[in-house]
């Protein structure tokens, strides 16, 4: 184990902690139609299509494209200006992501016999294939894959586990964590908590986190990461921020002063600019208001509430 896993907060039942993230994951998510396949031509187009477009707009132009071109075959022999055209028509990004698809479909016609290679290694000789698509294609597909490791992974295992901010470290602690030989169903499933419970703004509660109980940010409500080093200067009124203060309140009995700051912006600092200061400000606009009581408590600190 290396230096840094050794301050890993990784909890000691990692099975408990697997099951409640692959349960959830099963009791409810996001329906995309290549989740439903495990044809790796499939998978592959959906994997390039979704560097750099939003899901939600993926489906169709991954529906239409593979309705003209079904196969590996198809594409293969498709005219490749088609193609490029097909991916500018859909604005699915660089027009060399559609080059290197037509690609690599000729590669697996001609080199493989039209059948996919099954390993990320393998997948990897595909033009344009990366290591991270390659893995994403091994568990998807052929559930032969490593633990993927994105930009929601890292975000959730920094948040939950105290995982440094370090390549090699999200690597480690993901693969740690995947159970042996479910691949496919686990990279499904620990993207999709990044994707709808611990995104840049978290939606612990109402999306029901299966990792409330282990997570080191939950418990202390400090929700930085990587990706959210810090909040835009100012986004908003103060009239915005008492509402978000609101909402949150709405979601529990009470909050310690710390504990709400924290989640009603991310680069909440005790002491500093966007601090107790100005939280205890906003606290009192909404106690005049009379939205918000404020028990002040010189031993456990001041404790915000709505008022009944």
């Amino acid at each position: 184990m290396t230096a840094e896993a050794e301050e890993w907060a990784l909890p000691a039942d990692r099975e408990a902690v697997r099951e409640a993230l692959i349960e959830w994951y099963e009791d409810d998510h996001r329906e995309f139609p290549w989740r439903r396949t495990d044809d790796p031509y499939e998978i592959l187009v959906s994997e390039v299509m979704s560097q750099q477009t939003q899901l939600g707009r993926v489906v169709e132009a991954w529906e239409e494209f593979l309705e003209r071109w079904p196969t590996t075959a198809a594409l293969a022999d498709a005219d490749r200006a088609d193609v490029v055209g097909f991916w500018t028509d859909h604005s699915l990004g660089y027009n060399n992501r559609a080059k290197y698809l037509h690609e690599a479909a000729q590669q697996v016609q001609e080199e493989y016999d039209g059948d996919f290679p099954g390993t990320p290694d393998e997948l990897q000789e595909l033009m344009g294939v990366g290591p991270y698509t390659a893995n994403a294609v091994a568990s998807f597909a052929f559930n032969d894959g490593d633990a993927v490791v994105d930009t929601n992974v890292k975000r959730v295992l920094y948040r939950a586990f105290d995982v440094p901010d370090d390549d090699g470290a999200f690597e480690a602690a993901a693969s740690e964590l995947m159970p042996a030989g479910r691949s496919r169903v686990w990279n499904n499933a620990i993207m999709e908590l990044g994707g709808v419970a611990c995104e840049q703004t978290p939606h612990c509660d109402e999306a029901g986190c299966p990792w409330r109980e282990w997570c080191g940010a939950y418990a202390s409500g400090d929700f930085t990461a990587p990706d959210v080093p810090t909040q835009p200067s100012f986004e908003g009124s103060r009239r915005q921020f008492r509402g978000r203060i609101v909402r949150t309140l709405k979601e529990y009995d009470e909050l310690e002063l710390d504990a709400l700051g924290h989640r009603i912006r991310v680069d909440y600092a005790p002491d500093g600019e966007y601090g107790r200061a100005w939280l205890e400000g906003l606290l009192d606009d909404l106690e005049s208001d009379g939205l918000v009581d404020l028990e002040r408590d010189d031993t456990d600190g001041p404790v915000a509430r709505l008022q009944r």
